[in-house]
């Protein structure tokens, strides 16, 4: 839980992944596309993943990934991420982050 915490606080946005997800692509493409440089965990490919994994269950996560922290607060995976954006609040929380300059 530390682990994730330290790194979920590493920068404004962070993604926990898995490189083969087709979610967690869509999910990295969405910021990527608003001009935010998301730091990015694929769990698969860190030989801690598993460990992070479990983390990320007792976090609530579910499913795992992907899993998207704003400003080192978890703000949840894929379906909610995808809500904020329609409904236009996930502007103003990159924003107040400080992953977006607008």
């Amino acid at each position: 839980m530390d682990r994730i915490a330290k790194l979920a606080s590493q920068r404004a946005v962070v993604i926990f992944s898995k490189s083969t997800c087709c979610m967690c692509h869509a999910i990295k493409r969405l910021f990527y596309e608003q001009g935010v440089s998301p730091m990015i965990h694929e769990l698969d490919e860190d030989s801690r993943g598993n460990e992070m994994e479990y983390a990320l269950i007792k976090l609530g996560c579910s499913p795992t990934v992907p899993a998207v922290f704003i400003g080192g607060k978890f703000v949840g995976s894929a379906d909610v991420v995808m809500t904020l954006q329609l409904n236009g609040s996930l502007k103003q929380m990159l924003t107040d982050a400080g992953a977006l300059w607008l």
